[in-house]
């Protein structure tokens, strides 16, 4: 009697289970949660094995410190004192403040990036399963939680875009539903994220004249125009201490463009931006290309092909991250218009773009951070972080430090960092060399090295191996 009751209780149990998974509700959150497990996995593993990818999570965990002490944002990585507000217009980071509080670490901006990005897989795989169903919605959802552009910006530690990407999610969901007012109402904060999400909020803003509300669509755009017109030509200027938006310079090295710069625009890494183009249009079967949503990402690949840096052009770092959900919520609304085409070729092919849309994300995915989470490796501690281990612990809380590389991040939570050279007046108490990616004295003299970098002080090696040198300021006679 008693077990036949603890077996329909474990078929009751069962079933609620499987109700839950696959309710119309909470199926969204089945992608979401197994790609914030991944996320967390592929971004806090890295951190640990000292492995970051760039200097960017040094420098936001600079930023965000100094919001939690209700202090203005500096990142010393960026130069002595330096107001990140006059690099980039980003106060949303100050809404990481709270919780670095509690938990001051740099896994604690890995973390919130990685729920960040996962839940916007929930507003879009909702509107998939709007538009096209259960089964396919979660299956585009997970498209998109794997998708390269996604896991770029995953690899690239910490980024400030990790905002954009729900709030564009439910942008773009609400649009789709022709929510003109809801559209608008969640594209406002995207102004705060960086600067030029000003321009894509006029697109949305012009999108929603075109197809929706006149009076929305033109408040919206001028907001949207406004806001970076104000933050570009007039904010962050008066916050940099050169006085001016320094990336205006990525155009032709100036504010005006004649008739070859302009030629050269467009020939100048041709095949790199075609091989990125159409990269970001096979993800969705080019189904993309049906659906107006497609014109939103005008704003974002107009400045990265018409700027000078050649990393913006590419696929390898996290500038296509943004590109993402307009990419797939075009997929979700082209899908709609072609399974109401006359054309019956056209009605074959969209029903066949959701598998294959998920097939195409999953072979892609072997190329980027996700083939780390089935390599031995990624869940080992690497001699790397094992001589960390030994560094850390000889900075002192509140010291000053010269360094570079990985173990830079490691560091800003109880020193104040520095990047090489970038000191300023500042004769930092420490200089820890990364051997692996910045040796200043292939010769083995790193105190003669110290001595020309800061010839007003004396250093000494206090520990050297294979991967670092650390050197101590003498204290002054």
């Amino acid at each position: 009697m008693a077990s036949g009751t603890i077996s329909l209780r474990r078929e009751k149990t069962s079933l609620a289970v499987r109700r839950f998974l696959m309710g119309e509700r909470s199926a969204p959150w089945i992608p979401a949660c197994v790609a914030f497990a991944a996320y967390v996995t592929i971004s806090v593993s890295r951190f640990q094995r000292v492995y970051s990818a760039s200097w960017d999570l040094g420098i936001f965990e600079q930023v965000v410190r100094h919001y939690a002490h209700f202090e203005s944002p500096v990142s010393d990585i960026k130069g002595e004192g330096f107001n990140i507000l006059g690099d980039h217009f980003s106060p949303i980071l100050a809404t990481l403040a709270p919780l670095y509080r509690l938990f001051p670490s740099p896994v604690t901006l890995l973390v919130a990036q990685a729920a960040l990005i996962a839940l916007s897989v929930v507003p879009l795989t909702r509107a998939a399963m709007e538009t096209l169903g259960k089964v396919p919605g979660v299956a585009v959802g997970f498209s998109y939680a794997i998708s390269w552009g996604i896991q770029s910006a995953v690899d690239f530690d910490f980024h400030e875009i990790c905002f954009a990407l729900p709030l564009l999610a439910f942008v773009l969901r609400a649009l789709l539903r022709q929510r003109w007012r809801a559209a608008a109402l969640w594209s406002l904060p995207l102004v705060l994220v960086k600067e030029d999400l000003g321009v894509t909020v006029a697109a949305i803003g012009l999108y929603i004249f075109l197809f929706g509300s006149k009076k929305i669509g033109v408040a919206l755009a001028a907001f949207g125009s406004a806001g970076f017109a104000f933050v570009t030509f007039l904010f962050i200027p008066a916050m940099n201490k050169g006085g001016k938006y320094a990336y205006w310079d990525k155009l032709d090295g100036g504010s005006h463009l004649d008739l070859h710069a302009l030629s050269d625009f467009f020939l100048e890494g041709t095949l790199v931006k075609i091989t990125t183009l159409v990269m970001l249009l096979w993800i969705t079967g080019l189904v993309a290309l049906r659906s107006p949503v497609s014109l939103l990402l005008l704003p974002t690949l107009g400045w990265r092909f018409l700027s000078r840096e050649k990393n913006y052009w590419g696929m390898d770092w996290h500038y296509d991250a943004i590109l993402m959900p307009i990419l797939f919520a075009a997929l979700i609304n082209g899908l709609f218009l072609l399974k109401g085409s006359r054309r019956t070729w056209l009605r074959k092919y969209a029903a066949c773009t959701v598998p294959a849309v998920l097939a195409i994300s999953l072979t892609v995915s072997g190329q980027f951070p996700f083939r780390t989470l089935t390599q031995p490796e990624t869940y080992r501690t690497s001699d790397l972080a094992r001589s960390a281990e030994k560094v850390v612990p000889l900075i002192p809380y509140g010291s000053t430090v010269e360094t570079s590389g990985g173990i830079l991040s490691h560091l800003t939570g109880r020193s104040r960092v520095f990047w090489v050279g970038g000191t300023g007046k500042i004769t930092p108490e420490f200089i820890v060399v990364d051997l692996a990616g910045w040796n200043p004295a292939p010769d083995g003299n790193f105190i003669g090295y110290a001595h020309d970098a800061h010839p007003e002080a004396t250093y000494t090696v206090v520990f050297q191996d294979r991967h670092y040198v650390v050197l101590r300021r003498s204290p002054l006679r």
